[in-house]
């Protein structure tokens, strides 16, 4: 073991000492990973909780903006070609083998922690509180990087129809979309997070709200209908941030917006769809009022 996996082990131990300590890290210091049965279990519950978040998610804001509140957004959806029958149900299944490989790769992480190797902290004493912001920004900011050309690499002629055509099946998109991936894509989407564990020292609840913002926009993203203001593709924030209609343009038109969460690589590379503010400001220029 390195001497930083020998320190970070002593770390732990000072840590069931120090007040700030959290006493759920706590008791996970103490069960061994590296037992194939306690492995097989921990993947079962990164299982249930990966596919439970994703289906809690999507529910959420598929009942609000389709089902509850859809009369207010129905001149916010953006592509109007129908959905086929039986899409949400294939979304659903991809989703199922894509959770189970981010479940696989999280309990990986955790044998990982347990010996020492990653960055992972679970004292809030070990760092500041800006460094706890700080981290959540750097690993979006990081994260958004390798997506990027990730993305942009799915998009090659020779690696589409293997790797990211089974995402782009779904043409007009909904909020089931958000983890409908190939197994191949599912993997190279969940290597990247861990791979920062290694190098940028997170807090665990820092991690908890990195995965918390990625289910949550994914959903955003794909519900094919526009959430934000009408001005927000031209506040300070709204010009680097991803909503459907930007998304959404990306399922349609294929060859722009590659972003994840923000946009300033699609700006920078020149590869933000030039009909992204028209149709932003034609989807959000119309309110409906509810008929009693």
């Amino acid at each position: 073991m390195t001497a930083s996996g020998e320190l970070q082990r002593e770390i732990r131990g000072l840590a069931n000492l120090y007040p700030l300590s959290d006493p759920i890290a706590q008791e996970m210091s103490a069960i061994d990973f590296t037992q194939p049965s306690v492995f097989l279990q921990t993947t079962f519950f990164f299982f249930y909780g990966i596919f439970g978040r994703y289906v809690l998610i999507a529910t959420l804001f598929y009942y609000l903006f389709k089902v509850k509140y859809r009369v207010y957004f129905r001149t916010r959806e953006v592509n109007q070609r129908p959905r086929k029958s039986t899409q949400q149900l294939r979304e659903i299944g991809l989703s199922l083998f894509t959770s189970l490989i981010f479940a696989i790769i999280g309990t990986g992480m955790m044998v990982a922690w347990q010996l020492g190797y990653t960055q992972i902290y679970t004292n809030f004493g070990e760092y500041s509180l800006l460094w706890f912001v700080t981290s959540i920004l750097l690993v979006l900011l990081l994260h958004e990087t390798y997506y990027y050309w990730l993305h942009r690499w799915m998009h090659h002629p020779m690696v589409y129809k293997w790797v990211h055509k089974t995402h782009h099946d779904s043409v007009t998109t909904s909020a089931w979309t958000s983890f409908s991936f190939h197994p191949l894509e599912s993997l190279l989407q969940a290597v990247v997070l861990p791979i920062l564990m290694f190098i940028v020292p997170m807090h665990l609840y820092a991690i908890g709200i990195v995965l918390i913002t990625m289910t949550t926009t994914s959903v955003i993203n794909h519900l094919n209908t526009e959430l934000y203001p009408s001005d927000f593709h031209q506040h300070w924030f709204g010009r680097w941030w991803i909503g459907a209609t930007h998304h959404s343009l990306h399922h349609s038109q294929f060859k722009y917006n590659f972003g994840l969460y923000f946009t300033f690589w699609d700006k920078w590379m020149n590869t933000e769809s030039p009909d992204y503010k028209q149709l932003f400001e034609k989807k959000t220029s119309k309110s409906v009022k509810l008929e009693n």
